[in-house]
């Protein structure tokens, strides 16, 4: 597969109407695609359908809407809108997300995520081939909905994935798979679950800095941040990084994050997220290309003029420059 190298939108610090300059530099700058996200700032749907609007040539992707915080016919019409506004250029990436963000936040049950990511997912991929849907999934049931505007050209539909069930859900069913928080070197181990070539992005973290100590202090913020929900914890089980990271799991439960932050070993940072120069980071982006992800997605960790420097450094027309 031809691989594809995008960035993730929108960027911290800058209001989504200001994303226009950066939406146009990045597409100049050979990037293929735009992904968003959604955690606590803006929705997945509304930058991109901004930037749909004013960048034609760019793909653009969720990764990802939760598949509890809408309901399956909601999810459907905003796929529906975004493909009708980018033919072609528009992957839906869903998942389970956490229950963090789906019971704290909206006070929703999070309950059977690995039945309910697949029923909305059959769910989808029947409602935007402009099918009607009657259906009683194992999580929910449907009564006779049908999309009123399907689009021309259903999109693509990604599925997010830490272990082995989900991934092979992803290989048998979705269009691809969405990959996070693992290494280059997990890569194959994650893909050999998926069990088909399907279409693979991960989002990749980066903190463009040379100073090593720095960027690591910074990691542990994020890694802490993260690898302590039940998911992701139970991912770096999976993956075989659970004894570097059971320290930090016993002091965080044991209320010390001073301490949790700490014995988080420098190597899982620097197998977790990428750091250092420009060079070193164009090279540790490549390993992961080099082990199956299609669609790297940068996530980049910066602010101001080191942000736009970043962007420029590590995009695709610099990068092919460097590596060549």
């Amino acid at each position: 597969m031809t691989t594809r190298y995008g960035i993730t939108v929108p960027f911290d610090g800058i209001s989504l109407l200001d994303h226009r300059e950066l939406i146009h530099e990045i597409a100049d700058l050979g990037y293929s695609d735009l992904w968003s996200l959604e955690v606590d700032g803006a929705d997945a749907f509304s930058i991109l359908a901004f930037a749909a609007a004013i960048e034609p040539s760019l793909q653009l992707g969720t990764a990802i809407i939760p598949v509890y915080t809408r309901g399956p016919g909601l999810i459907a019409q905003s796929a529906a809108a975004l493909a009708d506004l980018a033919p072609g250029r528009f992957t839906l990436g869903i998942g389970a997300s956490s229950p963090v963000i789906v019971e704290r936040w909206n006070a929703i049950t999070y309950e059977k995520p690995f039945q309910r990511s697949r029923d909305t997912l059959r769910f989808l991929k029947q409602a935007l081939a402009g099918e009607k849907v009657d259906e009683e999934y194992e999580s929910f049931h449907i009564k006779g909905f049908r999309l009123s505007r399907p689009p021309a050209t259903a999109p693509k539909i990604h599925l997010a994935a830490l272990r082995a069930g989900m991934l092979r859900l992803a290989g048998s069913e979705a269009d691809g798979v969405i990959l996070n928080w693992l290494s280059a070197n997990d890569v194959s181990t994650v893909l050999a679950e998926s069990g088909r070539a399907i279409e693979v992005t991960a989002r990749v973290f980066v903190i463009p800095n040379e100073n090593a100590e720095e960027a690591r202090a910074l990691g542990r913020r994020m890694v802490a941040a993260y690898l302590n929900v039940a998911g992701y914890a139970a991912f770096q089980k999976w993956i075989g990084r659970g004894p570097q990271l059971e320290a930090m799991w016993e002091a965080w439960g044991a209320g010390d994050r001073k301490r949790a932050l700490e014995v988080i070993p420098d190597q899982v940072v620097d197998d977790l997220i990428i750091h250092g120069s420009y060079e070193q980071c164009r090279q540790h982006i490549q390993a992961y290309v080099n082990n199956g992800v299609t669609i790297p997605v940068l996530a980049i960790t910066a602010s101001g003029e080191q942000l736009r420097q970043a962007i420029r450094e590590l995009s695709p027309d610099r990068f092919r420059t460097h590596l060549s």
